[in-house]
This record gives structure tokens, sequence and C-alpha cells, in this order.
């Protein structure tokens, strides 16, 4: 040893190799595995929050939220709120929107929000709110599920302050928040009315409370466990500094470096140790441990194939759940959603490709007389018979469903070239039906009808259905005119 030199034992490095492998090799399996289970949980329950959210808002009927906002939001709906909270009476709630015409569709959303909440395995809240804007810390409630209260309904809940100064109709991602509801995986989905206005937000929120417990406990299992194994590996070393330590060292050094997990491989193409390392003291310890925390890694990746797997099976189901709102539950024609896309795709062609097309409203006449005097299986009935006549004569073309009384046809090809001919057929099938007094109301069937067709000052099929809707409330005027509200 050279004079003025300090000497720095091989024990000592030893010492510190072994503590510094030790601690290396633990915290950063424990960081890798406890980031791959926390990322992989995260994405899961993001994914299902937005996929939830936006399938419930493609269900909503954005028109009629529009008008239930605008009623809400007024200062005699709050009073009357404000009065059935004090008396604890929904009744109260109900008779007003009753008295609006908004409670049927309130109490169909209600229920459809209901019926989601059951069958959606995980999902701890869907509701729709009246969102406020950037700058707003109230939000309002328009609809929840029957759990809730009527009378919920209009009640402004301060907004979480993790999403205070953020526009809730363009959030980036899912949020995951802590706050007055607990831990929650929460996104939300616009709204829009026929005019392509947000007029109000669905939202949907997962618990992940034990989620998080237990991350938590596993986070500090796996620092501690890391603590207590350096601390035993150490003691470890002040004894076993002979080729007993160093060999097996060496050995798990070098059996580390083939450690390589990715997707699909077993253990073996994985690199996972395979010593025959059995001197039961502190170096089997860690080598156990080590092993371990591979097996867990080539583990986590093969679970996190199945969690991609099983998504993309859920994934499935809700696009089935979307086909089937294709179609309106009570006549089977095409539904409001239905309608919207249909209406967006020839808007596109025809500003692209030109050509022809018209388009047929019809209002029942008489549905609220019916549905009041005779009640609502009567009304269905002549719902379904009105929109049985539209479709037979029709044929060759879609009929949507777009409101409780309100249907809407496409023409194209030989129904478009025939518009005028069956335009007249149908007013005059209803007329016929409509004469018959021998029969039940609910059988006599009448609807006014309105017809327009595009022309060359057209760009959009808004202003086509718009004088399509003209066109019918004029001769809904004249068909009141003539036979009065009722009959």
């Amino acid at each position: 040893m050279e004079s003025g030199r300090g000497f720095f034992s091989v024990k000592l490095k030893m010492y510190i190799f072994v503590a510094t492998t030790v601690l290396v090799v633990a915290f950063g399996t424990a960081a890798i595995t406890f980031s791959i289970s926390a990322n992989r949980i995260n994405s899961y329950y993001r994914q299902s929050a937005s996929d939830n959210a936006r399938n419930v808002a493609s269900m909503l009927d954005g028109d009629y939220l529009a008008r239930l906002r605008k009623t809400i939001r007024s200062g005699e709906y709050q009073a009357v709120r404000k009065q059935a909270v004090e008396e604890d009476n929904e009744e109260l709630v109900e008779d007003f929107l009753r008295d609006r015409d908004l409670w049927n569709e309130y109490i169909k959303i209600r229920q459809l929000l209901s019926d989601y909440l059951s069958n959606m395995e995980g999902i701890e809240y869907v509701y729709v709110i009246d969102h406020g804007d950037a700058d707003a810390i109230y939000d309002m409630y328009l609809i929840d599920d029957d759990s809730t209260p009527l009378y919920e309904t209009g009640y402004f809940e301060l907004r979480e302050e993790e999403l205070r100064e953020t526009d809730l109709t363009d959030l980036p991602d899912p949020t995951i928040t802590n706050g007055d509801w607990g831990w929650l995986c929460s996104d939300f989905k616009p709204v829009y009315d026929s005019e392509g206005n947000c007029v109000c937000i669905v939202g949907c929120d997962i618990s992940m409370e034990e989620v998080m417990l237990e991350r938590t406990s596993f986070l500090i299992s796996m620092i501690l466990g890391a603590l207590v194994y350096t601390a035993i590996v150490i003691a470890g070393a002040m004894v076993l500094v002979d080729r007993v330590i160093t060999k097996p060292i060496v050995s798990m050094t070098k059996e580390m470096k083939r450690f390589n997990p990715t997707m699909n491989k077993d253990y073996e193409t994985a690199g996972v140790m395979e010593l025959d390392i059995q001197s039961n003291d502190e170096i089997s310890e860690i080598y156990q441990g080590i092993r371990n925390m591979q097996m867990s890694i080539v583990d986590d990746l093969k679970d996190k194939v199945k969690a991609e797997n099983d998504l993309k099976n859920k994934d499935q189901r809700i696009d089935k759940l979307s086909d089937q709102t294709a179609k309106d539950a009570l006549t089977g024609v095409g539904s409001k959603a239905a309608f919207i896309r249909k209406s967006e795709m020839l808007g596109r062609q025809s500003a692209k490709e030109g050509g022809r097309y018209a388009v047929v409203m019809a209002d029942l006449n008489n549905l609220k007389h019916v549905n009041d005097e005779y009640g609502h299986k009567a009304g269905d009935t002549y719902i379904t018979g009105c929109c049985d006549m539209i479709s037979g004569v029709f044929a060759n073309s879609t009929v949507y469903r777009i409101g409780g009384d309100e249907f809407v046809v496409i023409l194209q090809g030989d129904d478009y070239e025939n518009r005028i001919a069956l335009t007249e057929k149908l007013r005059s099938d209803f007329e016929e039906s409509f004469s018959q007094e021998d029969k039940d109301p609910w059988f006599r069937y009448s609807a006014s009808v309105g017809i327009a067709e595009n022309g060359p000052d057209d760009v959009t099929f808004e202003s086509v259905f718009k004088r399509a809707d003209e066109a019918m409330y004029e001769e809904k005027a004249s068909f009141k005119s003539k036979y009065g509200t009722f009959r």
C-alpha cells in the first residue's frame, strides 16, 4: 500500500456494492411494477368513464333537454322546487313538469339512467347537468337516476375544486379526482340539440375508493419490503464476505441482465432467474425476492393483455347497445339519433355531389286528447297505427320518429319521383281514417303532413327540414280551424 493513500477495503466495497444493488433492484422493480399497475388501472377506468358518458349522451334528445333546461332555470320552477324540498313532496315537481308537457320524456330519460346504472357494473353515478362556463363554480342538475329525489332537479351543486376554471365540454381526458364524493374517475360528454348547440352535459362517475386504498397499501408494502430486504442483505454482507457471497452476487447480476419482460412472454423467455441458490441465508432471500418481483412483472404484463381483451369485449357490447338505439322502441322505425346521423350524412353528400331529395313531416293530431282521455296504452296504439299508415305509403323510404308525435320521412329515388302523389295519398288515407266516427278514437288515425324538396338555394339539410316543418304546421292550423282542438 502506497504511503499517504487511505485504505478502502474490499469488505467495505462489498457492503457498498450489495447495498447499492439491492436498493436499485428493489426500488426500481417496485417502481416499474407500481407504475405499470397504476397506469393500466387508470387507463382502464378513464376509458370506461369516457365510453359510458359518450354512450349515454348519444341516447338523449338534445332538443327536449334544451326545453327542460330553460324551464328548470326559471324562477317559477325554482320556487316550486324550494317548496318541494321544504315539504319533502316530490309530487309538486312532477305536477309542474306535467303541466308543461315535460314529464313523459323526463321520466323516460330518468328510467334510462337508472337502467344503465343497474346494468353497467362499477358505475357509481350517471347524471345530466346544465353546465356553467369555465368561470362557473356551480353546475345545475337536470336529470338523475330514480334513487335521487325529484326535487334534486334544479339543484345547483358546487363544482369540484379540481374542475374549476375548466370548460366541461372540452375536457382533454377523463379526470380522476378526490373530492366531496371521494375518489372518482369522471368524464363529461356534451349533448347537442338539432341545431348543433351544446345544451347540457352527461357526467359518468366510477368509484375508485377501493382502488386507491389498495394502491396506497401496495405502495407502502413495496417500500417497506424493499427496505427490509436491503437491511437484511447488508447485515448478511457483514458476515458473508467470501466466495459464498461473491459468487451468488456475480451470478445474480449476470442473470438480472437477461431479464427482458414483454407482452406474452413466459418466465423462461422473459429471463426470470433460475439459479440453484439454496444457502438458506440473506443471499437466498434476495434471490427469491428479485425472482418473485420479476415473476410479478411478467404476470402483470399478462394481466394487462387480458384487461385489454376484456376492454375490447366491453367496447363490442357498448357498440351493440348503440346499434339498438337506432330504432324507436315503440314503433320499430328509425330513432331520432338515427335521423340525425342520416340528415348529417345526406347534408354532406348533397353539398359535395348534389342530388335531389324531399323531406316529409307528419305530426299526429289529437294524440294528447287520446292520452288524457283514454290512457297511454290507447295513445301507444294510436301512435303505432299512424306510423304503420306512414310506413305503408312510403314503403321504399325509411321513416323516423323524432318526437312523441312527430315523424319524418326522407324521400329519394322512386319515392322522390312520386313524392306529390304519395303525399296526397297519405293525406287522403288519414282523412278517410279520421272520418270513420264509428271507430274508437284511438283507431281514428289523423296527422298533419308537410313536404319540402331541396333546391339550388339549399346549402344545408336544415333549411329543407324547416320548410317541411312550416308546411306541416300550416296544415295543422287548418285542421284545428276545421275540427277544433279535440274531437
